[in-house]
């Protein structure tokens, strides 16, 4: 949707009180006001004007502030209102004046505000946009967990020999019988000496 250049207003509110009525003076006082000083301070038709056309500044900033806003068809309406008002200022002596000027010059700070906040737009946009939170933690590698130093080899128990070898081994390993030796009381025959034989 084109927007409507918000300081058209009070440059078609100079252009009807020049043309519609001639009998107003916009240098007259309209009200005064008594400030805390005490001194008077005089607000002329002029100063209202100047004063809501700042306010139609203001809106028109915010307006091209918002993202999407402020379509070249915006840009190309706020230079027509500055080039017709920057025209009657150049060609109408009724428009030279000090007010007439400085609605003017308002005309142009919102045609070059307006293209500017466009050119910023662009830039940002021409950047690489950075990615959402959310989508970043999902892209973002997940991080190695800590590798922890392997755990000391445990102590070998001492192997104990099952009964099976123990037996197998006192098996294989039994001692030559010893030459046997006569015992005084038996005969090498094998006979018991008689207990009524003389002893020799």
């Amino acid at each position: 949707m084109v927007g409507f250049p918000l300081l058209l207003i009070p440059l078609a509110v100079y252009n009807i009180i020049v043309f519609l009525m001639p009998t107003v003076s916009l240098s007259e006082p309209v009200l005064r006001l008594t400030l805390m000083s005490g001194a008077e301070w005089p607000i002329t038709l002029g100063d209202m004007l100047l004063a809501f056309a700042a306010l139609m500044l203001l809106f028109e900033v915010i307006k091209g502030a918002r993202p999407g806003a402020k379509y070249l068809t915006d840009h190309l309406l706020s230079l027509i209102v500055f080039g017709a008002a920057a025209a009657e200022f150049l060609l109408w002596s009724k428009f030279a004046t000090s007010t007439f000027f400085l609605l003017t010059l308002l005309a142009l700070v919102d045609f070059l505000g307006g293209v500017s906040l466009r050119a910023r737009r662009k830039a940002v946009a021409a950047a690489p946009a950075p990615a959402s939170r959310k989508r970043g933690r999902e892209v973002e590698t997940p991080l190695a967990e800590p590798q922890l130093a392997p755990p000391p080899p445990a102590p070998v128990a001492p192997s104990v020999p099952s009964a099976a070898s123990v037996a197998e081994s006192v098996l294989l390993d039994h001692p030559e019988p010893s030459p046997a030796m006569p015992s005084p009381g038996i005969q090498p025959n094998g006979a018991h000496p008689s207990p009524d034989a003389p002893s020799r």
